[in-house]
């Protein structure tokens, strides 16, 4: 966890933290003179708590941008476009390049294949999707990788033969068709805490209007989607007076979300890698995985991609922001018709393939 990571409540550690020099020097302070300087000191301790106390909101503002295109700097969203253009614009292209080689499709649910909405119970995928999705899979090897719990995601999904990542990558399941489908579950020692934190955080965070804490097994969600922002620091320092006695989890922010994960290195960008490797395709130089995800947390998945030098990382967004991915989409709607037009273009090419089935590792 990074200095970025923590929000410091206590005004003594925050200044502690904050400000240059030994702190004995003042207490060998005395008279008149020692006044002074200590009334200056806790000026400056007072400004550091609040420089400190803003660091998550600061976080979750970023993490959770609100400005439309629309409201945009059109340079801003003019250069960030030439550098992250359209995948539907550059279709052609991108169907160009894939010729010849087995591409393998990633997708995020949330805010990909479905709209972001108030109550994350409700984030359905419309009949539609489903059908481009299903269509997708026909061709091409399809893993769904969510922060969800696995059982949620698949219930939203309803598609049977898909691989499943749920949990940021720490739950993934093959094709029910295939009697050993539980492929990996990295973190299961963690359960135990993981339901723990998940009680206190229901009881700590009751008094913040909006606020739902989701249990996502492997991992836990804070959403605070229908929080008003004024009250989003204080959201984050009652999440952080939780997890500060949990030493083995890790905070962090998506969209419009805060995750308690465990503390090991394993993400989506880890769960692309072992998907690819069990399937077959870890050294394969005509393999082209396909990632389209909206979340800060689908940056892992775009900078293996990037490492890799093979792949396609699409960012869903309507406003710049920083990422490792190569191409964008703007919505939902953008991510179903590059789904169509991909199935249509493999579907002139060739027939689908038979099913890839991959077994547990041992």
């Amino acid at each position: 966890m990074t200095n970025q990571d923590v929000v410091v409540s206590e005004m003594g550690i925050a200044a502690g933290a904050a400000l240059p020099g030994p702190r004995p020097a003042l207490l060998a302070c005395r008279g008149a003179a020692a006044g002074a300087m200590s009334h200056r000191y806790l000026d400056l301790a007072a400004a550091a708590a609040r420089s400190a106390s803003c660091t998550w909101a600061d976080a979750m503002r970023a993490s959770s941008p609100t400005r439309s295109r629309a409201a945009a700097d059109v340079d801003e969203f003019t250069a960030w476009m030439r550098k992250h253009p359209s995948a539907l614009g550059k279709f052609e292209q991108i169907a160009s390049s894939s010729k010849g080689k087995k591409i393998v499709m990633f997708l995020d649910y949330d805010g990909t294949l479905s709209p972001i909405v108030a109550d994350p119970d409700a984030a359905y995928m419309s009949d539609a999707m489903r059908s481009a999705v299903r269509d997708v899979a026909k061709y091409f090897p399809t893993a769904i990788v969510s922060g969800r719990c696995r059982d949620k995601v698949r219930n939203f999904v309803g598609l049977s033969e898909l691989y499943y990542a749920g949990s940021h990558g720490m739950d993934i399941k093959g094709p029910s068709s295939n009697p050993e489908s539980v492929l990996c579950q990295p973190a299961s020692e963690f359960l135990p805490v993981i339901d723990e934190v998940y009680k206190l955080l229901v009881e700590k965070t009751k008094s913040t209007p909006g606020a739902k804490v989701e249990n996502n097994k492997f991992c836990l969600s804070v959403h605070f989607r229908c929080v008003d922002e004024k009250r989003w620091n204080a959201l984050a320092e009652q999440v952080k007076a939780v997890i500060k006695d949990y030493p083995k989890l890790k905070l962090t922010q998506g969209r419009k979300v805060l995750e308690i994960r465990p503390s090991i290195m394993w993400d989506k960008g880890k769960a692309l890698e072992f998907l690819l490797e069990s399937l077959g395709f870890a050294n394969c130089s005509d393999v082209l995985p396909v990632y389209i995800g909206d979340d800060r947390t689908d940056e892992d998945a775009f900078k293996v991609l990037r490492k890799r030098g093979q792949g396609l990382g699409i960012l869903v967004s309507k406003c710049p922001k920083e990422t490792n991915a190569s191409y964008s989409l703007q919505d939902p709607g953008e991510v179903m018709d590059f789904l169509l037009r991909l199935v249509e273009w493999k579907r002139k090419s060739s027939p689908p393939p038979p099913p890839i089935m991959i077994r547990p590792r041992v």
